[in-house]
């Protein structure tokens, strides 16, 4: 796995972080200064990448966090299969399979031959968007 490290106080609305092992984007953030003897809270409210989902971390704004490494790449689809797309690497000419994206907009434009830009996060791939559609 490919991440960095910075502190919950740097974490920003549309960064990424890594919670509980997924990669999640940051949608809220809260700072919260204590009484006297305490440090200052930050309460990060973040959804996952791949699955959707809302997870938040409550820590001090010192603590350290992972930030994953966001590799973008660009891929022509090959085909597509009823939940895969198969997509090779316009640069190394790998071809691997990916889940078929969930957002409808992303999913109607994909067709054999369209070039599609995808992260890879954590050793995991997601299409994010069609660059090009197919002629």
């Amino acid at each position: 796995m490919s991440f960095n490290y910075a502190s919950v106080g740097d974490l920003k609305v549309g960064s990424y972080v890594m919670i509980d092992g997924e990669p999640c984007r940051v949608v809220e953030v809260s700072k919260a200064k204590t009484g006297k003897h305490g440090s200052a809270k930050a309460n990060v409210v973040a959804v996952g990448l791949f699955t959707g989902n809302k997870r938040t971390i409550m820590a001090p704004v010192d603590q350290r966090v992972e930030v994953p490494i966001i590799e973008k790449r660009v891929g022509q689809v090959l085909s597509l299969q009823e939940n895969n797309v198969q997509i090779m690497d316009l640069e190394s000419y790998d071809t691997f399979e990916i889940e078929r994206p969930s957002e409808e907009d992303v999913a109607s434009k994909l067709a054999p031959g369209a070039r599609v830009e995808y992260w890879v996060v954590a050793s995991r791939r997601k299409i994010v968007r069609v660059v090009q559609e197919k002629e």
